[in-house]
């Protein structure tokens, strides 16, 4: 059985592909200006959770983080997502939502949220368990 493989049968979401914020965000556009443009886009809000972490800024990552969440979760709706099923990872446009579930599960377990955590490791990990290793090796 191949890893990652959908044994539910509920079909994956993927996010639309936005060209102008893909755009921006080649031309070097900073996180921040992205966000302003881009409000409810999570990538922007995932780079500055990841600033703020690099930064030593637990807090404020966890909180650009957080907001990268909630527009993802709206996101995914919008896109017939129903609270389960695989996210994948290899569709570009999903990264910026499971970034924003990956730099809120870091800043939460820096800040001793154990139970936030766990509940974030798993939705992490259901969306594509591929996604933490595509993320940590900087893709």
């Amino acid at each position: 059985m191949e890893l990652g493989q959908n044994l539910l049968g509920i079909p994956e979401t993927r996010l639309p592909v936005d060209p102008e914020l893909e755009a921006r965000y080649a031309a070097g556009d900073e996180p921040e200006d992205l966000a302003r443009r881009f409000p409810s886009a999570q990538l922007p809000w995932a780079l500055m959770a990841d600033d703020a972490w690099k930064d030593g800024r637990e807090v404020e990552s966890y909180a650009f983080a957080r907001v990268g969440y909630h527009r993802g979760l709206d996101a995914l709706r919008k896109a017939g997502w129903r609270g389960q099923g695989p996210v994948p990872w290899a569709h570009e446009p999903n990264r910026g939502f499971l970034r924003s579930l990956y730099a809120l599960r870091r800043a939460a377990a820096a800040m001793g949220e154990s139970e936030e955590v766990d509940r974030i490791g798993t939705f992490l990990n259901d969306s594509d368990p591929a996604a933490v290793a595509g993320i940590e090796g900087g893709a």
